[in-house]
């Protein structure tokens, strides 16, 4: 008689497969719901970095009125428009209102975010008196005439973050290991970064400042991305892959502030987007593009950490699996056949 083939021990009921369909999807719709939905409902300046200039007679009404926001602005005082302007061009902050004798002038940076320049010029304008003429506004770094409202650069996120989980889950998935899966990591990120600098700088026009800078930035992006996401599965098997859609998708994308700034998302979300990186990148994409690398380092450095710890897992892990002698095919030990007897 034939051998008798035992019967798997794990196999999991159809039921329970049912029930987890039933329970796991509407989680993740509720999980995806509240990410994406409470930043942008809870929108408001939150100790947004803001400048007051001029002499202090002239500038301490102002700063008063400003601080009457409770909450709402951190204010940085400076000695003349010069110094201000200065302060918004290296990033120090989001915008800075100037005391003249006609009244104040705000100086804004709508390529740090359009929704924020717009947001200071409703709030210098709407605490002017009534019969007052309207406060003139200067951009001091403005956006692109191609993407004047920033959605461009917005939208840039997302499909960023989507090529970084797809690279990462790739390279897990199809078996690469070691030296192989870090230079499949590396050469992706590189090849996305070219592409979406033709894409975003050479064709849509939504970033400037040096097109190689660029590209190395979104290849940074990237590379943190699919470098994490491969390096959680190097140390934690197929759920790692699913910890890293989660944390940059469900929770980077939205966290990231790139459609207006972290300091209008509800804490502690801007602080966390910042350490993810959808969030690292767009900040370095702002800097890079368009205040010549102005406050550069900060999400450099968390990219770096992500994209150097990722590839440390990945090359650790693949070294750990490797058999010593790699052209020693491995011997299978066969599984005695247990046949039934009749005595």
């Amino acid at each position: 008689m034939s051998p008798v083939t035992p019967t798997p021990h794990h196999t999991v009921p159809a039921s329970r497969r049912v029930l987890a369909v039933m329970v796991l999807v509407p989680l993740l719709a509720a999980l995806a719901l509240w990410a994406f939905a409470w930043p942008a409902t809870r929108m408001a300046p939150r100790d947004l970095p803001l400048g007051v200039a001029g002499p202090a007679a002239a500038a301490a009404p102002l700063e008063q009125r400003l601080a009457s926001h409770e909450g709402a602005f951190e204010i940085h005082r400076y000695a003349d428009e010069a110094a201000a302007r200065t302060a918004v061009q290296n990033r120090e902050v989001y915008g800075a209102v100037v005391a003249t004798p006609q009244g104040p002038h705000l100086l804004t940076a709508s390529a740090a975010s359009p929704v924020v320049a717009q947001l200071l010029t409703q709030a210098i304008s709407s605490q002017a008196p009534p019969a007052a003429r309207a406060v003139p506004v200067t951009d001091v770094v403005p956006t692109p005439a191609a993407d004047v409202r920033g959605a461009g650069f917005g939208a840039s996120v997302l499909p960023l973050a989507l090529a970084g989980v797809a690279a990462g889950a790739l390279v897990s998935l199809s078996g690469l290991r070691g030296g192989r899966a870090v230079t499949a990591v590396l050469g992706a990120s590189v090849l996305v970064g070219l592409a979406g600098a033709a894409l975003a700088h050479s064709w849509l026009g939504v970033l400037a400042g040096n097109w190689w800078a660029a590209a190395g930035v979104l290849a940074l992006t990237v590379a943190a991305v699919a470098a994490g996401v491969a390096g959680l599965h190097a140390l934690l098997g197929k759920p790692g892959i699913g910890l890293g859609a989660f944390l940059i998708v469900l929770l980077g994308n939205p966290f990231s502030g790139a459609a207006g700034a972290p300091q209008l998302l509800p804490e502690p979300a801007g602080l966390v987007g910042q350490w993810l990186p959808p969030g690292a990148g767009s900040s370095l994409l702002r800097s890079v593009a368009f205040f010549d690398g102005a406050g550069a380092a900060a999400p450099a450095l968390v990219l770096s950490l992500w994209a150097v710890l990722g590839l440390t897992a990945i090359a650790f892990t693949g070294r750990r699996t490797t058999p010593a002698h790699p052209d020693q095919a491995p011997v299978r030990a066969s599984a005695p056949t247990s046949a039934v007897t009749y005595s």
